[in-house]
């Protein structure tokens, strides 16, 4: 984005990011696409992060730089992180006289406000150091900005490598950056970026960029149409996804992010299905959601022996302390975990995968279904008849609850976990105070019957799985253990089904 001083309406930037490792960087340097075009003089940049020592501008969603470029000093802006994939955020940029931040340029930025609020000086929190090189390129009918970064980010928290792609949208459409993405990541493994730099700045200094990461709230208008709100849940979702698929590539593949990675993409299933109503007419929908349910099965053999070996066999141990049988059981599951493990990590590693989550952001941003006539519905009216129908058939699959057979059962299950993330997708559209105490205690409702059926599951898996490994026999529909469990749970479907819909 070019340069330019403070307007009443800020400037934007829109931006696709991409990773990759250094060595596959070099290589994208050499693609034809690439190569056609005219390379602009790489140069090296250095850009410093600013905050307030409580961090006053990061919890308002803002960030302070000034970047060293050519002999210039050029301070920004920046309001909005980003979701995942692509980033759409207002910017303002001002080049000032040196390298410390001028209060001057951010006069009549987003920044304005929250610096006078807080009273505080801004203070050095990181920098980056990375070597640019730009091509500009023609795609379709944009004029689309390729950008190579490599370099790292220093902090007094230590050090870390900086490799990323940014296709900058300088005149068109925002598809022609998902199209252009596709073709580079033909010849070079480029996964969804995630974080800014001034993120990956910050999980440096917060020591927290090596774990899993849980769903974290979607915040939402409450005058947010249909459209807008499965957009945000779409992002919500695949950046969820992508946060957790690193960590286990890059950390030792911890079951924890293997796990968090199957309940991104289960939410994200459950949203194709939930707005199925708006989706329909967009054929792509279902197909990405029969995709994503193909690819990704192997995920639940993987989490499944993980639940088997850390809970079921420990707790069988505790009380079958003579089963001679269970160290035998033991070691054919730890052989059967790391087939499944392999089998993950080459669906994470392999390229089909890469591909089918960058054309799915890019559908997500640009896909038909956007518009059809329901995306610009409001999202509480469509709320009220998404969630009224996920009650009902949750309603309808569990009568009869201490009786169902597994199979029914699991039905039952899963209608009460899509009804859940339905509530959790819409809940930021309710934002007075009756509504939110609605809110919470149906949650609690619902939270309460999960766990009852949650265990269920996981006896009913440990007993199929525990067949399969030639083990002892598990506990039975008979069992007073699972009996006591059905009971509890019919008992917390009744309650739910008390409980007034926080969306009516």
């Amino acid at each position: 984005m070019s340069e330019s001083t403070r307007n009443a309406e800020a400037p934007r930037e829109v931006e696709l990011k991409l990773v990759c490792a250094g060595s596959d960087l070099t290589a994208l340097a050499a693609h034809p696409r690439l190569q056609g075009a005219v390379e602009i003089q790489p140069e090296p940049l250095v850009t410093t992060y600013y905050d307030t020592p409580k961090r006053d501008l990061r919890a308002a969603g803002l960030t302070l730089r000034v970047r060293a470029k050519g002999g210039r000093h050029i301070q920004t802006v920046k309001a909005g992180a980003g979701d995942v994939g692509l980033f759409d955020r207002a910017e303002w940029e001002t080049e000032i006289a040196g390298e410390t931040p001028d209060p001057a340029a951010w006069a009549g930025t987003a920044a304005e406000a929250v610096l006078r609020d807080a009273d505080a000086p801004v203070e050095k929190l990181f920098a980056t150091l990375v070597t640019r090189r730009e091509f500009p390129v023609q795609q379709g009918e944009s004029r689309i900005l390729v950008t190579l970064d490599e370099g790292r980010v220093e902090s007094p928290a230590g050090d870390t490598p900086l490799c990323e792609v940014e296709l900058e949208l300088q005149a068109g459409e925002p598809a022609d950056l998902f199209q252009l993405a596709q073709a580079l990541a033909e010849t070079v493994p480029l996964r969804l970026g995630v974080h800014s730099k001034s993120a990956v700045g910050f999980a440096l200094i917060d020591g927290n960029g090596r774990s899993a990461v849980k769903a974290e709230a979607i915040d939402l208008p409450a005058d947010a149409s249909a459209g807008t709100v499965f957009r945000q849940v779409a992002r919500a979702c695949l950046r969820h996804m992508r946060l957790n698929e690193t960590v286990f590539l890059e950390a030792g593949q911890p079951p924890e992010a293997l796990h968090q990675i199957r309940v991104a993409l289960r939410r994200l299933r459950s949203a194709l299905s939930l707005f199925a109503p708006m989706l329909d007419g967009d054929p792509r929908a279902m197909g990405f959601a029969d995709e994503i349910k193909r690819v990704t099965e192997p995920f639940g053999h993987a989490r499944n022996l993980d639940v088997f070996l850390g809970d079921t066999l420990p707790n069988l141990a505790k009380n079958r302390p003579d089963d001679a049988g269970l160290d035998g059981l033991r070691e054919r599951a730890e052989v059967e975990r790391e087939r499944a493990y392999d089998v993950v990590l080459t669906t994470l590693q392999s390229p089909q995968w890469r591909s089918l989550i960058i054309d799915l952001a890019g559908w997500v941003e640009t896909g038909a279904w956007a518009a059809q006539p329901a995306a610009a519905e409001t999202g509480r009216a469509f709320a009220a008849g998404v969630l009224d129908q996920a009650r009902l058939r949750l309603k309808k699959r569990g009568r009869g609850l201490k009786h169902l057979d597994p199979h029914t059962r699991h039905r039952a299950r899963i209608a009460a976990k899509k009804l859940r993330y339905g509530a959790e997708f819409f809940s930021g559209l309710y934002h007075k105070k009756k509504a939110r105490r609605r809110q919470e205690k149906f949650g609690d409702a619902l939270s309460d019957l999960q766990d009852h059926l949650g265990v269920l599951n996981d006896l009913e898996t440990a007993r199929s799985m525990s067949e399969s490994l030639s083990g002892p026999p598990m506990p039975g529909a008979d069992d007073p253990s699972v009996l006591d469990l059905l009971k509890a749970a019919a008992d917390a479907r009744s309650d739910l089904l008390d409980v007034k819909p926080f969306w009516r």
